[in-house]
């Protein structure tokens, strides 16, 4: 790793600088000396150019402005903090009531040392100056990041009831993160649930196929580096749409933020689709019956887990769900051990030897593995997290490293297990009478629950930016969400076809997302700059992009197709 790393700087733009810490990439009581290795548990917000700056740039006053906000609390763990849509009084009633029930009831001979304690965040903050931290978070509060600039004058003449959404995440104090932190926030983003079809995936391309998973692998890594160079390249920059912006102007900042929140529509989509699938293999026989209509399991469990999760959709604030959501490593990691398990210790066996290469197969291969790097529209606000930006690259590095490592030892072991009757997830296949079989499939019906809320949000919240000011309020955005919702499970009982829908995500809105954007916004920015070789390897990209793209998209309409037809 040392040695791609250390050819980073001459391989993409040659600076003397490089190695040097920027004061103005770095937070504020950051010592020169601090490496930003340290690894503790707290949450890390991501505010660019540290806490200071409180005045708008020209790339935060423009559609999306809650994009950065939204994200932020899709990738990073956060501390919990919960409440439903409501009036502010309520939620200053329930700290009230918080405070007088501590000093009120069998806490009234505590010190008040031992009283604060009890009600502070579960996650302790980093920085070691209180004050400072206060002031960080002031500045934070007032800073355009958070606060919609071109509304903030009109808000304070709405009715405490019925102010917008769109202000209504409370933001954690302006915190930085370690590189450990920056790391697990990294494969909590690309560890999901593409690695159930990455057998799959094996048996729609063949064992060769696994040279496009380790080769998208790398393009991903060099992509994302080249993220962090277009974000260095212009004060303000903090977001990808910002990217876009700087690079292609309004049209190319709207044109990704579609394409951004197009796919985390897609994978609300799938989430739904899985759900449907793992919990019609628990409880294969639940039916119901209204009138002469007879609903089966698939879609008795997708419309359960549509009303599972709709009112996490409400929530004021979602930090609790990002919190929580942060198993998902884990729950990844679970899955895996149980495959393991099922195949060594319960005896199923690695018999089954596949084909080495299936050449019609591929196109659906290459969506169902691009799927598995689509984490680039989180990667900017993780670099500008970081305590120490120029660890970006290994991160990132160890991000897709160690995300590639579990999806390969999935693929190769459900593919060895199971063989040609590999189903679209993994999952599917493991013996029902097994108590291990059982613990894989709740976790992996876990997961998509709590991220469900967290991946609709910045859709909902950019949408929530475009309604006239006199119709922000929580009614209509209450209807607004659960609309969004119940558009996703329509779409999703119609296509019910997780690894062609999977793929089709993987293929158009992947390859656009991590491969071809990265680069074409590159080469617009940094033209002057760039040698030969990095134009030359960016162009390259984009080609293999593109040439992805058309095949796997064509593919996996195809297949969609002719599943209705049959």
């Amino acid at each position: 790793m040392k040695s791609l790393l250390g050819e980073e700087r001459s391989f993409i733009i040659e600076s003397d600088d490089d190695d040097e810490e920027d004061p103005a990439h770095r937070g504020d009581g950051v010592g020169h000396g601090d490496d930003g290795s340290s690894s503790d548990s707290s949450s890390c917000a991501t505010p660019r150019g540290g806490g200071g700056d409180s005045q708008p740039n020209s790339y935060t006053n423009q559609w999306p402005q809650s994009y950065r906000q939204s994200i932020d609390i899709l990738s990073n763990v956060q501390s919990p903090s919960l409440g439903f849509l409501g009036t502010p009084t309520l939620s200053r009633l329930s700290n009230s009531f918080l405070n007088s029930s501590f000093l009120n009831s069998s806490f009234r001979g505590k010190t008040p040392e031992i009283v604060s304690n009890l009600v502070k965040p579960l996650i302790r903050p980093t920085t070691s100056d209180e004050q400072q931290q206060q002031q960080q978070h002031e500045d934070i509060r007032k800073s355009s990041q958070y606060l919609l600039p071109s509304r903030k004058p009109s808000l304070q003449q709405i009715p405490e009831d019925q102010k917008p959404l769109v202000v209504g995440h409370e933001v954690s104090p302006y915190q930085q993160c370690s590189y450990t932190q920056g790391a697990m926030n990294g494969i909590n983003v690309l560890c999901g649930v593409g690695i159930l079809s990455t057998p799959y995936a094996i048996k729609q391309g063949g064992w060769l196929g696994l040279v496009i998973l380790v080769v998208f692998a790398l393009l991903a890594w060099y992509t994302g580096v080249l993220l962090r160079r277009c974000l260095d390249s212009k004060e303000g920059l903090q977001t990808y749409p910002d990217i876009g912006h700087a690079a292609f102007g309004t049209t190319g900042r709207i044109a990704i933020s579609i394409i951004l929140y197009v796919e985390l529509y897609a994978c609300c989509i799938e989430y739904l689709i899985l759900e449907s699938d793992n919990l019609s293999k628990l409880f294969p026989n639940v039916h119901l019956n209204i009138g002469g209509l007879t609903i089966n399991s698939h879609v008795f469990f997708a419309i359960l887990t549509t009303l599972v999760v709709m009112p996490t959709t409400w929530l004021r604030d979602l930090t609790c769900l990002s919190y929580i959501s942060a198993g998902g490593v884990v729950a990844s990691i679970l899955v895996v051990i149980c495959l393991c398990w099922i195949g060594v210790v319960d005896h199923v066996g690695f018999e089954n030897k596949g084909t080495a290469l299936n050449l019609p197969g591929i196109p659906i291969a290459i969506g169902l593995y691009g799927y598995c790097y689509s984490g680039h529209g989180v990667f900017p606000n993780i670099y500008s997290s970081l305590k120490n930006r120029n660890q970006f690259p290994s991160i990132l590095f160890t991000c897709i490293g160690f995300s590639t490592i579990l999806f390969t030892a999935a693929a190769v072991m459900g593919y060895k297990m199971f063989g040609e009757s590999t189903e679209s997830q993994f999952t599917l296949n493991l013996p029902e009478n097994l108590v291990v079989s059982k613990i894989a499939v709740w976790a992996t019906v876990a997961n998509p629950i709590t991220k469900y809320a967290l991946t609709i949000t910045p859709l909902a919240m950019s949408l929530e930016e475009l309604l006239p000011r006199s119709q922000q309020k929580y009614s209509n955005i209450i209807i607004l969400r659960s609309a969004l919702v119940v558009s996703t499970l329509i779409i999703a009982l119609s296509v019910p076809f997780f690894a062609l829908v999977m793929a089709l995500i993987g293929s158009l809105f992947a390859m656009l997302v991590t491969y071809i954007l990265p680069c074409a916004c590159f080469l617009a920015i940094l033209k002057a700059k760039a040698t030969w070789y990095q134009t030359a390897t960016c162009s390259f990209i984009i080609a293999v992009g593109v040439t992805c793209a058309c095949v796997g998209t064509y593919s996996s309409l195809s297949g969609i197709v002719q599943n209705y037809a049959t």
